[in-house]
Formats: C-alpha cells, structure tokens, sequence
C-alpha cells in the first residue's frame, strides 16, 4: 500500500497548481553549506524525497550535481522529466513510495525533504527516515524540513490517527491535504541518537500581522548519518 496521499495528484499538481520553477533559499543555503568537499560536484549524488516540481533538483543540476528524485505523482514527475530535457539538464526521476526506497544502500552524499514527509504519518514519517538513513552514505547529510505545532494551520483542524490533521481552516497551509505537524519530541524521536548526528536543529516562524494575523512555523533539522 502506497503512503503517497493522491491529493497532490488529482487536486495540486495534476490541476497544474504548486509547478514551482526556483528553488528554496532554505534548500539552496543547505546544500552550499553540507556537500562533500572531498568530492567534484559531479560526483556528490543528491536526492530529494517528494520532489515534486524538482525545482531544488532543477538548481543542483545547473550548480553540476548528481540528482534523483522521488515523487507519487505521475504529472509531477513528467513535469520534471520534460523541464531537464528542454534545458539539457541531467536528472532521474523516480515515481514510486518513498517509504520503500527503490536504491541501493549508501548511495547518496545529501537527502532533502522539503515539507514533504509531512505528507504521512508519523509511523510514516519514521519509516521514510529509516529508508533516508539506509541510502545514505555514512557521513551523509539529510536536510529535514517539517511543519511544527507552532503553525496556525495546527490550531484549527481535524485530528486524524498518529498524528495526522486534516481540514485545516486557517493559516498558510488551507488547501494543502492532510498534513502531519512536529512538536520537538517527535523530530527527536523521528531521528534516533543510535543513526543521526543533528548538527542543526532550528525553529523558524514567520508572522503576518496584516490583513489576517497568522504564523508560518516550521523545523529546519541538519541530520549526519552516523
């Protein structure tokens, strides 16, 4: 049973809705700060979980990386497909489950996810930090991003089973499908003393005081594979 919510093909991507083309600056200041540099560019292999529109991708190509990316959604992962080729980039693009990883075990120097294991569960999530854990190379960074119960968008909901909030009614996050929001114990929990090394662990809000009053809230986590 696939964990990809098919929300975000019927109701976002395949409606044309979130084809991000740039990257984000959280992303792009990650990756310039944590890759390999014992390793050419073109030998540093990156891959983003849920990588949607593969904007991030889109930009560590043109800087000369290797990229892969993962995704549920057909028309996301064609809208990447299609990009690259237009622009003579070189990526590969994967629709499958990213709880169950279709690569090898220590292949990849950096992991992204960028609000995207918010996606599922938090039995869920685990399991994808598991797989995440597994293809990284010892020593890898994993750039983990998820919303935290700070958000706006947490206080008005509807709580479904392990963690999991659905009909959201206020905040930046209306519209977005059922999403799973941290506390600090369960970013914790999500990545064991016994794998993970955080280098980084930082809680970042954004706060609009116009118009309607909310707060944008969320983990930025920099994890080492130990």
């Amino acid at each position: 049973m696939s964990n990809f919510n098919q929300f975000w093909e019927t109701e976002i991507y395949g409606k044309g809705k979130h084809l991000n083309k740039y990257p984000f600056d959280s992303v792009v200041t990650f990756l310039f700060r944590n890759y390999p540099r014992n390793k050419a560019k073109n030998e540093v292999r990156i891959l983003e979980v849920g990588s949607g529109a593969g904007n991030n991708l889109w930009f560590a190509a043109r800087e000369g990386f290797q990229v892969t990316g993962i995704d549920g959604s057909p028309t996301a992962i064609e809208f990447c497909r299609k990009r690259f080729q237009e622009e003579n980039l070189k990526g590969n693009f994967v629709v499958g489950d990213f709880t169950s990883l279709p690569f090898e075990d220590d292949t990849f120097d950096i992991v992204i996810d960028r609000g995207s294991i918010v996606c599922c569960s938090l039995d869920a999530g685990k399991r994808v930090i598991s797989e995440v854990y597994r293809v990284l190379m010892k020593g890898g960074k994993f750039f983990f991003n998820p919303y935290s119960q700070a958000h706006t968008s947490f206080v008005k909901r509807e709580r479904l089973a392990n963690g999991l909030s659905t009909n959201i009614k206020e905040g930046t996050l209306v519209g977005a499908g059922d999403l799973c929001f941290y506390s600090y114990e369960e970013v914790l929990e999500a990545l064991p003393e016994s794998h993970w090394k955080i280098i980084s662990l930082k809680h970042k809000e954004l706060r609009e005081f116009v118009n309607t009053p909310n707060v944008h809230a969320e983990w930025e986590v920099i994890a080492e594979k130990i």
